[in-house]
């Protein structure tokens, strides 16, 4: 388990000559040099005069300077790891709103991030060599030191921002208790040790890459394989080479590797436990197929970022899991609550509501929102659910995407799930447009896999569902719009298509 007192002591449990992170084509570390690692940017970062409370923000690509940087930056200040792909104007807002003082980019990269740092705010270049190296820039700013003072419990380590698919995206600081106990719950879960091997397919800059891929693997003693990029070219050669234990994904770059998977169990399997599925709805389709092809449970999951990533999960076998449930809570209590805020009796919907000590205090300088997310020491998660009698959590959607038609409140995952029962729709995103009568009509956005009209889909769907479920308009597209993540973004297909 994770020590209590900071983060970075993930990496203790490690034996020393263990393999704990492996680059792909780079280098492989052991737990005693990433421990060195962690430490020299520890001490490199402290010579800038950066300490507690400091915001560090990290530009990063997936791999050591992303892992060894966040560990260092939050072992003694802030880390506040950032998607390299915004644009200047993302990254101005996001520099800004956590107060960085410090920015840290590969050397040469991050143009666009360099252009919106802050004034006065000070620029770091770092690079982990192929011989496993720190290099980290001394442009006249640094002064030598020896020592450092590592971060507590209580202190802040990471600050993320929610997705912002449906409002502004706000601050979200963990502390290190939360993180280590988010870490801790995802181990039990899945009962890792030494011995497993997970294969690195989010991004680091995400909670769900780096509490789940990494740091729970780091804190079990076990092996991360951690490639550059995920690509789907790319996945079945890291498989076949380092044959990983597990690895958890959202369910768009599992579509991805099924797509180019047209056997059972095939080679860089063969160590296989398990594989997740968090971020975003998996259908029980799609499930189905992973497990036939990957020969393995498929363990549907459900987190977000206030809650340090993991709130539950489906069990591993003996336990049942099921398909269309994330799970039972898994170290967090989960309740389900009607709009005055008491608990609805089992099988009935309303809003999911969690606590635990994985779960963040409130949101960052901002109490309008903290007013209205937590009830009684229970933060609301703003996802509708149900919660059955063995404490399994099926989610419907979320509260702000439901469609009002007419006074009807209509799930859109529902239309999702059936469109994509359609053998010729591989996608499919059903959202609310604006109607002179009802309020709002029900539409979709669908991307196809084989040939299939508009009208033969709507028909599709009037024979499996109410009337007045049923889309009146259908998009056929090529993409769906998701976040970085994997997550659809309802609000933006809705937009685009209600200006048409």
């Amino acid at each position: 388990m994770v020590a209590r007192s900071n983060i970075a002591a993930v990496l203790d449990q490690g034996a020393r000559d263990h393999p704990a992170l492996i680059v792909p084509n780079r280098f492989s570390l052991s737990y005693s040099r990433l421990r060195e690692l962690t430490d020299e940017a520890s001490l490199a970062l402290a010579s800038y005069g950066i300490g507690k409370g400091d915001r560090v923000a990290l530009v990063l690509p997936n791999g050591p300077e992303a892992i060894v940087l966040f560990l260092a930056a939050s072992k003694i200040a802030t880390a506040c790891p950032l998607n390299p792909a915004y644009k200047e104007e993302e990254f101005r807002f996001y520099l800004e709103d956590v107060a960085a003082r410090f920015l840290v980019v590969p050397p040469g990269d991050g143009e666009a991030a360099r252009h919106a740092v802050p004034q006065g705010a000070t620029v770091i270049e770092a690079r982990v060599d192929s011989d496993g190296r720190l290099h980290m820039n001394r442009d006249g700013h640094g002064r030598a030191v020896d020592s450092f003072e590592n971060s507590s419990e209580g202190d802040i380590g990471l600050v993320l921002h929610t997705s912002g698919t449906t409002s502004r995206p706000k601050r979200v600081p963990l502390r290190h208790h939360n993180l280590a106990a988010s870490v801790s719950n995802i181990i039990a879960t899945y009962e890792l040790g030494p011995e497993d091997v997970s294969l690195c397919v989010m991004p680091l800059f995400h909670v769900h890459g780096l509490i789940a891929s990494a740091l729970a693997t780091f804190a079990s003693g076990g092996t991360v394989v951690a490639p550059d990029r995920f690509t789907p070219l790319g996945f079945w050669p890291l498989m076949q080479a380092h044959r990983p234990t597990w690895f958890t994904a959202s369910p768009t770059p599992h579509q991805l590797v099924l797509a180019r998977l047209q056997e059972d169990r095939p080679a860089g399997t063969e160590r296989l436990r398990f594989v997740r599925s968090c971020s975003a709805a998996l259908s029980p389709a799609q499930m189905a197929l992973m497990e036939q092809r990957f020969g393995v449970p498929v363990l549907e999951a459900y987190g977000m970022t206030e809650a340090s990533h993991q709130m539950a999960s489906n069990p591993l076998p003996p336990e049942p899991r099921v398909a269309g449930s994330v799970g039972r809570g898994t170290g967090v209590d989960i309740a389900v609550f009607d709009e005055g805020g008491a608990a609805v009796p089992a099988g009935m919907p309303g809003e999911v509501v969690i606590r635990g000590p994985n779960v963040m205090r409130g949101y960052e300088d901002n109490p309008q929102a903290n007013a209205n997310a937590f009830v009684d020491g229970w933060f609301r998660t703003g996802d509708l659910g149900t919660l059955d009698s063995a404490g399994y959590l099926r989610l419907i959607g979320r509260i702000k995407e439901l469609i009002n038609r007419g006074g009807e409140k209509i799930a859109p995952r529902e239309i999702d799930d059936v469109l994509e029962a359609h053998p010729a729709v591989k996608e499919a995103v059903a959202f609310g447009m604006p109607h002179p009568t009802w309020g709002e009509e029900v539409a979709a956005a669908v991307v196809l896999s084989a040939p299939a009209t508009e009208k033969e889909l709507i028909a599709y769907s009037r024979q499996r569902l109410a009337d007045f479920k049923v889309p009146k308009r259908l998009y056929i597209v090529d993409s769906i719009p998701r976040t970085p993540t994997g997550k659809v973004q309802r609000r933006f297909v809705a937009d685009q298509f209600s200006r048409e």
